[in-house]
């Protein structure tokens, strides 16, 4: 099949992929060519562009994020034959919906990406606070899979915060027994 396709057309295998109907393909057991640069573009709010024009059909996006690979830091589309780097202007993925279930040391915290992926927050899939450039706040991210993470919106970030506790010093969430520390308890004034 990898021999009649058209070598012009670097994401030609996309259409496979779709066809074999499964939702997350193999992409790290891949190492084709890679063919070079590609005009598409992952901005900071998570719209998908190419050649500068966003793409609006979520199902087409959605697509190219199954076949989405991190390789230190340069992000690829990765089909079976063929490897094409894209630029991605802060995370792949946004979080755009959360669930909070439990409570305590037992809560889980779950997240649904723009690209329809579903994460559990726990030590496979961890949060991380990042700190925001000339603001002085925080950034949050969850892990969604392999060196690929979802910058939580802003509105879901208030949300984690209202599901916040001091724990050993830190301020920060339970999900799935783990204590994710977002910053010291010190530093935003819960502790003297």
């Amino acid at each position: 099949m990898a021999a009649s396709r058209d070598a012009s057309n670097p994401l030609a295998g996309l259409k496979d992929i779709q066809a074999a109907g499964s939702r997350l393909p193999p992409v790290h057991l891949w190492n084709p060519p890679f063919c070079g640069d590609i005009d598409m573009r992952i901005a900071r709010d998570g719209t998908w562009y190419y050649m500068n024009s966003p793409i609006g059909r979520k199902p087409l996006y959605t697509l190219f994020s199954s076949v989405l690979r991190k390789d230190g830091e340069k992000y690829f589309l990765v089909t079976p034959v063929e490897k094409c780097g894209i630029s991605v202007e802060d995370a792949p993925f946004t979080a755009i919906r959360m669930e909070v279930t439990g409570e305590g040391r037992s809560q889980e915290i779950t997240f649904e990406t723009n690209c329809d992926d579903v994460v559990t927050v726990n030590a496979e899939h961890p949060l991380r606070f990042a700190d925001e450039e000339g603001t002085g706040g925080l950034k949050p991210y969850v892990l969604v899979r392999a060196n690929l993470e979802a910058l939580v919106v802003r509105s879901l970030f208030y949300d984690l915060v209202a599901c916040g506790v001091e724990e050993d010093g830190w301020f920060g969430v339970w999900s799935s027994g783990t204590f994710f520390p977002m910053k010291r308890a010190s530093e935003i004034g819960l502790m003297e």
